[in-house]
């Protein structure tokens, strides 16, 4: 009998909401699988790089996508590019000669029965799950087969209406009629709410509510599969949790304040910004001049943490391809109208509006790098006793698969 793996991403869920009131229909599969109470995010904490990790089974530092946005150097300057973008591959791959540096989940299964993708967040997110195209990735925006070949976008809003449509069709057709070594789907919300809304609103609590409407419909349809005899590993969690916005800060702004205006305009520094952390870059002109004002950084109200070097190891992260230094922003204490607790700064990104008081992530902060994870086989239940990251999802489902365990940063889930 053939094994098959589903993952499901709700993307933006953090664990802290996981409980009988706001999540149920979670709450009751939790209690039905193993459950991994010390699941961690990677740094930055952003879908983009959160994707790449879980279909590489490794840390940043490993796969080489940087962040949500990305510093590239072209014709000797830093450009900083949106990774959401669909063309943003077609950039990595002129400036830097590819995409991901290690394998894909696509890759790995090309001929052991295919990887299916159907994704609802950003394209970039979507597509950095097969950057070079070795199995199926269907999205809004433009979809592809095996080799590149285009294939008709998915009809799908980028809401929970769309994550709705989305699901139906994962089940019938991904599912139950083609069945793929591993299925993917990646819902939109509740993050994508939450980028506009207060955490703990009422809009939020809607939001869950319509991820676990496509959960349920997921759990149902592998359960009658299950039924028929098929022996499928059903993996469901996030990739990030989410904090409140409080204020935001131009961090170009102030290295301009601190007489890098003339780097800055060079391309020789550039600020890469995550949300509540930023990534800072600089080419071998620019990068004493940025180093040089770090200690002034670290002084800073909105400032938790900036590090370099060889500190960027302990989150998973290489200094590489111009990286001199990532800074996570401050948390203050202080609760939102809806009593929950923290508001973050964050990294504003030129003119673009800051939605203080909404959702936001990307940094090491407590709430945003909780995401939930859950595997279920339909026999084992319990609590995994080691922490989890989203790096041990590949191999929890290679595993499954029996094919080779090799060249992961993480380790499979077992009971």
């Amino acid at each position: 009998m053939s094994r098959r793996a589903v993952f499901v991403c709700c993307d933006g869920l953090g664990r802290n909401w996981i409980g009988p009131q706001a999540t149920p229909v979670l709450h009751d599969l939790q209690s039905r699988s193993l459950w991994c109470p010390e699941h961690a995010a990677v740094f930055p904490s952003v879908t983009r790089v959160s994707a790449a990790s879980v279909t590489t089974g490794c840390h940043p530092a490993r796969h080489g996508l940087h962040g949500n946005r990305m510093g590239l150097l072209e014709d000797g300057r830093i450009v900083v590019r949106d990774v959401g973008a669909p063309d943003f591959r077609e950039h990595m791959r002129r400036a830097t000669g590819r995409t991901l540096l290690v394998p894909a989940l696509s890759e790995r299964v090309a001929e052991a029965g295919d990887c299916i993708v159907m994704s609802n967040v950003s394209p970039g997110a979507a597509f950095f799950v097969d950057p070079d195209a070795h199995g199926y990735v269907y999205h809004r925006s433009g979809s592809h087969g095996p080799g590149g070949e285009p294939l008709e976008a998915l009809a799908v809003t980028h809401d929970a209406a769309g994550d709705w449509a989305m699901t139906e069709r994962f089940c019938r057709e991904v599912l139950e009629e083609r069945k793929p070594a591993i299925a993917f789907t990646w819902l939109c919300d509740p993050d994508h709410t939450l980028h506009g809304v207060p955490l703990g609103s009422p809009a939020h609590q809607e939001s869950l509510a319509g991820a676990e409407r496509c959960v349920r419909e997921i759990v149902r349809t592998v359960e009658r599969l299950r039924a028929a005899g098929e022996e499928i590993l059903l993996v469901v969690g996030s990739d990030h949790g989410q904090e409140t916005i409080g204020a935001a800060i131009s961090i170009e702004g102030w290295l301009a304040d601190h007489r890098l205006w003339r780097q800055l305009e060079a391309g020789d520094i550039a600020v890469a910004g995550q949300g509540t952390a930023a990534l800072l870059y600089a080419t071998d002109r620019g990068r004493t001049a940025l180093l040089g004002v770090l200690d002034a950084m670290r002084a800073e109200p909105w400032a938790d943490g900036v590090l370099t070097g060889d500190d960027l190891g302990r989150y998973g992260f290489a200094a590489e391809g111009g990286v001199v230094a990532a800074v996570n922003m401050a948390r203050r204490p202080e609760a939102n109208r809806y009593g929950v607790p923290g508001k973050r700064w964050v990294a504003a990104e030129g003119d673009k509006p800051v939605p203080v008081g909404s959702g936001q992530h990307g940094g090491w902060g407590a709430d945003e790098t909780r995401p939930f994870l859950m595997v279920n086989d339909g026999r084992t239940v319990g609590t995994l006793q080691r922490p989890t990251s989203l790096v041990d999802i590949a191999p929890t489902l290679i595993g499954h698969l029996s094919l080779p365990l090799t060249g992961f940063d993480g380790t499979p889930i077992r009971a």
